[in-house]
């Protein structure tokens, strides 16, 4: 049997996909596997590049910060990520700054985050590692780069759903 059609979609949870709409339960498989695979790939490559023992989020709080090449606010860069807690952010940012990556300042009553040399140069080591192991191997895929950047609107679209929803799911 070459045909995978009469299994239905590829879900995690078939309870969900038996509703209304069944491709987004497809999806939502998708986003998780993709989600995983996405923050390994984050941790081996920072790695790789020089940095070991940095989370999913201290890589990501990294390139945040790096981004541009100006200092960030801290509720920007949880607005940036999509994180609720600052926590979350700040205990990232203290952990870089203990490593020499980023720096904080003060403008005011704001802390402001900025890259150091040291974590630029792990910014650029990481890109080299990207191009070389992960670019590479998805330009032979032959995805077409205007089909890339749909497929991310239609995820930053989607994302807004899921916190209206959340937002409504918490006032139940």
């Amino acid at each position: 049997m070459s045909d995978a059609a009469p299994f239905g979609p590829i879900v995690s949870s078939a309870h969900l996909a038996d509703g209304a709409l069944p491709a987004l339960s497809e999806l939502e498989f998708g986003l998780i596997l993709a989600g995983h695979a996405f923050e390994r790939w984050l941790v081996r490559c920072i790695t790789a590049a020089g940095e070991p023992g940095l989370t999913a989020i201290d890589v990501q709080v990294l390139h945040s910060v790096n981004h541009r090449a100006r200092p960030k606010r801290l509720s920007d860069l949880c607005m940036v990520l999509g994180i609720e807690d600052t926590h979350v952010v700040l205990y990232a940012v203290k952990k870089l700054e203990k490593r020499g990556l980023v720096e904080s300042t003060r403008a005011g009553k704001e802390k402001l985050i900025a890259a150091t040399p040291k974590g630029v140069g792990t910014c650029a080591r990481y890109r080299a590692v990207r191009e070389a192991l992960l670019v590479e191997a998805v330009k032979g895929l032959g995805l077409d780069p205007k089909a890339a950047s749909s497929v991310a609107a239609t995820l930053r679209a989607l994302s807004g759903h899921y916190d209206q929803a959340a937002r409504a799911a918490a006032s139940l």
